[in-house]
Parts: structure tokens; C-alpha cells; sequence
């Protein structure tokens, strides 16, 4: 069975720097390699000659040979990463080796099958990997407009600075926690008097503020992020991280809590766990969102880069003020064939995670956060067969609104960045590259259901009696 490699674009600059070493990509037709590492194109030369003498490997070597050897090295791998890399290697050696021959095809389904097993075991062995990452820089996020919470984030903050975070020469350094900017003149808050207590105890860390420029600019110089608040509060980390998300902690003090599983009352014990034994985390699917506007000669042209947004929930297009049903064509972004035309209020497009929101209004269907796809849910749609639909996450869409449409239509991103699509226009939606990874409190797959039975009470109703017997109280679930 052949394989036939997709048609890419090369990654821009500045998304190439901060690719993950062990994400895989596809080549361009053409070239006989496939599955080469980012980090390969982008690390200086002066670093992959480093890492070919450690290896004892000829300059003549190929970059994919050095990236074989760098699996055991850290020039490439961090340790974390240990327990998965013999799988890794197993899998990536002999696909390099057939693939740098010119040989693109299994030997039989049987090779195949296996091959499509063992990526799937890596990438589940990812999900649950524990990660001990350095808490050198804590990011807070707070609710906005509740002052409730000033004196709650205050307490974390300080017992943040009383800790001891970094390795080797830095042994010992306090943790530099950064609040919000809005927070550095806030008499609640009462940042210097914090900063004496802090030194009085003996602490060495020290408190910074945050604006949402740093974290377009440097999203690097977070190691971990806390969020004090509900659901609104982690999409808006979602908002204010569009590229790189450090990882994301999630405090319960709001309404539902989807994507808030831990308590505050037990904050210090949570955090000393994480500082111990370090954190397992949640890779959750993010969409990424382009315009494109009609050109004069009624073709599409990318519009500037403003208007590309990363979404953890859903994008929505509807009809807006209009009196009109929304006229969508909707093309596969991969072929640019038509799929259906949508006569409704709107469409909603979902990850996995928005599977709980929006969508679930709409009559969506819940979906696993650990399932990769892309949920399609109309909104008051003008048939009865247009039945929401599930997607795999290697498709992309492009909503286009037709020239001959009666009226405009509006998208939202995340219920953000509220934007008006004239006839001609379209949008882009697709699996992004920048996951929003969430810590886990350890539940396994079993974690959101217990979600959506606590905050929604999923499936709950008296049990049924038995004949002549008992009163049913044994459950309240079931059938």
C-alpha cells in the first residue's frame, strides 16, 4: 500500500523556533523523505554538528541518522520523555530507513496495522505522561471584575514565593510568580506588604506582572499557569496564549467547572504534590481559524494576520441582526469540494472540548476531550436531516458565504474577536499546532465522564424497582 505524502506548507520562522523536537512531520512531494523533525530544519548547524560527534557520527551523516542517535541524547529529548523512547525508536528507525531508500509502501496490511497500533500507543503514552517541569515562573490568572477574588489569588501568590524551584546552580532560587497587571495598585491585593511578609518569613521569590502582549511575545517565559475562576477564565488563557500554552491548572471557583477539577480549598497540598512529583496533563485539540476576504475580482485572499485566531471551544458563524437564514457553503479545505450548503441560523464547529458548550445547546453530541475531531453542529437548521456530524481532526473546512447571499453573516471565536463576513468571504478552520494542555487529576479516560455527571448531571434518574421487592434507592443511575 502506498503512501502518498500530503502537500504542506513550510512553517513560518517563527513557529519553526518553537517546535517540539519530537513532533513529526510530512515532507513535500518530491523530496523521498518523509517524517523528518522539525528541529532538524531549525536548529543551528553549530548544534547538530555538536550532537553528530557525540554520536561518533561521519559529517557526511544524514540528518535523520543524527536524529536516531539524538533519541537516547538530551540534546534533543528531555527526560520526561524516557519511558516512551524505545517505543519511539522502534517505530521511527526502520520508517527512516525504508523511507530514505525511496521505499514508500508496506511490505503488508499486517506491517501496517502494526505501525498504525504503536503510533496510536505513543501518542496515548503522551496523554499520560507526568511531566516534572521547573516552576520557575508561575503565571496567575484571575477572574476579572470579581474582587472576591484578589484576596484569594494574594494567598496563593505568597505561599507561591515561600517555595524553592530550579536545578543545579540555580538550586534553591524562589519562584517568580507574575499576577496581572491591573493588580500592581490594587489596596486589595497589597503587593508591598506581601513583599514584606515574604522576607520576613525567610522567602526568597519574588512577584512580576503580566500583560497580554508577553504572552504573544514570550509564551516561553511561563513554565506553568494557574487559573482562579471558572470555565471563561481557562478560555481566557486560551485567548491570551495563541501560540505556545504552558501548562494550564485550573482552580474551581466558578459555575460549572468543565475544565476545573480541582478545589481551592486544597490549593497548598495540590501544589506541593505538583512541586514533588510533577504534573500529568491533558493535550487538548485547539482550532486554528483564518479569514479571508473577497478580493475585487471575487477571489479570496488571505487577510492579515490579525484575524487568525486559536480556539479551544467553538467557532460560531451565524445570521447575526439579519431576518435571513444564514446561506454556508462549506468546502473541504483539503480539496475544495463542496460538502453541503447550510440553510439555517448558524453552524457551529466544535472541538472536544467545546462538546459541553455551545454545541451541546445546539444538540451536539458530548465527545471524549482525547479524541482528535472536529464536531459540526448546525443551529436551527431549515431541514430535518441536517443531523450534527462528527469529523476527523486530518480534515480542515472553509465556510464560504456565496456572493448571492441575502445578508451578511458574523463569526465568533470562543465567543471572542466578533467579526462581520461579507458575501465572497470565507473562513478556515482546521486542527491547530499549539494544543491547550490542561493538568489532569489523574482520572484516566474516566475523568471527564465524572465531569459531565457532576456538573450535568448526565444519565441521573431514580433506579428501577425490582418486582415486589426493595425501593430502588440501590442507584440513581441507570435504566
Amino acid at each position: 500500500m502506498s503512501i502518498k505524502p500530503p502537500s504542506i506548507k513550510a512553517p513560518d520562522k517563527d513557529l519553526a523556533e518553537h517546535s517540539s523536537p519530537l513532533q513529526l512531520q510530512t515532507g513535500t512531494p518530491g523530496t523521498g523523505r518523509l517524517y523528518r523533525p522539525r528541529s532538524i530544519n531549525t536548529l543551528p548547524a553549530q548544534t547538530l554538528a555538536k550532537c553528530q560527534l557525540s554520536a561518533g557520527l561521519p559529517k557526511t551523516a544524514h540528518p535523520e541518522d543524527i536524529l536516531l542517535s539524538a533519541l537516547k541524547s538530551p540534546c534533543f529529548t528531555h527526560p520526561l520523555f524516557s519511558p516512551i523512547l524505545p517505543c519511539l525508536e522502534t517505530i521511527v528507525s526502520p520508517l527512516l530507513t525504508a523511507f530514505k531508500s525511496g521505499d514508500r509502501s508496506f511490505s503488508s496490511s499486517a506491517h501496517l496495522v502494526e505501525t498504525a497500533t504503536s503510533v496510536r500507543h505513543i501518542a496515548s503514552s503522551l496523554s499520560h505522561t507526568r511531566i516534572k517541569t521547573p516552576m520557575k515562573n508561575v503565571m496567575i490568572v484571575t477572574k476579572a471584575r470579581d474582587h472576591a477574588l484578589v484576596g484569594m489569588t494574594r494567598e496563593v501568590c505568597e505561599w507561591l514565593m515561600m517555595q524553592r524551584s530550579g536545578s543545579g546552580s540555580e538550586l534553591g532560587r524562589g519562584v517568580r510568580v507574575w499576577v496581572d497587571k491591573q493588580l500592581e495598585r490594587s489596596t486589595r491585593f497589597g503587593v508591598e506588604d506581601m513583599k514584606k511578609r515574604v522576607v520576613e518569613r525567610g522567602g526568597r521569590g519574588e512577584v512580576r506582572f503580566w500583560e497580554g502582549g508577553m504572552c504573544w511575545e514570550k509564551p516561553e517565559l511561563f513554565d506553568f499557569v494557574l487559573t482562579l475562576g471558572g470555565d471563561g477564565t481557562v478560555l481566557y488563557s486560551s485567548w491570551l496564549f495563541q501560540r505556545i500554552v504552558p501548562p494550564v491548572l485550573s482552580f474551581s471557583l466558578g459555575s460549572l467547572g468543565f475544565l476545573t477539577p480541582f478545589g481551592f480549598e486544597k490549593h497548598e497540598s495540590i501544589l506541593e504534590d505538583i512541586f514533588k512529583n510533577g504534573i500529568q496533563v491533558n493535550l487538548r485539540m485547539r482550532f486554528t481559524c483564518t479569514i479571508y476576504r473577497s478580493a475585487p475580482d471575487g477571489q479570496s485572499t488571505p487577510e492579515e494576520s490579525t484575524h487568525q485566531h486559536e480556539v479551544l471551544n467553538e467557532i460560531t458563524i451565524d445570521r447575526g441582526p439579519s431576518p435571513y437564514l444564514s446561506n454556508l457553503h462549506i468546502y473541504s479545505g483539503n480539496t475544495d469540494k463542496l460538502l453541503t450548503i447550510v440553510q439555517a441560523d448558524g453552524l457551529i464547529l466544535s472541538t472536544p472540548t467545546g462538546s459541553t458548550a455551545y454545541s451541546l445547546s445546539a444538540g451536539g453530541s458530548l465527545v471524549h476531550p482525547d479524541i482528535s475531531a472536529m464536531l459540526l453542529t448546525p443551529i436551527c437548521p431549515h431541514t430535518l436531516s441536517f443531523r450534527p456530524m462528527l469529523l476527523p481532526d486530518t480534515m480542515s473546512l472553509r465556510i464560504h458565504l456565496p456572493l448571492h447571499a441575502r445578508s451578511s453573516a458574523w463569526c465568533a471565536f470562543d465567543g471572542r474577536g466578533r467579526t462581520e463576513l461579507n458575501p465572497g468571504d470565507s473562513v478556515l478552520v482546521g486542527a491547530s499546532r499549539w494544543p491547550f494542555p490542561t493538568v489532569s487529576v489523574g482520572g484516566g479516560e474516566e475523568e471527564f465522564v465524572e465531569s459531565v455527571g457532576r456538573t450535568l448531571r448526565w444519565n441521573v434518574r431514580e433506579g428501577q424497582k425490582g418486582f415486589g421487592s426493595g425501593s430502588g434507592k440501590e442507584g440513581g443511575k441507570g435504566v
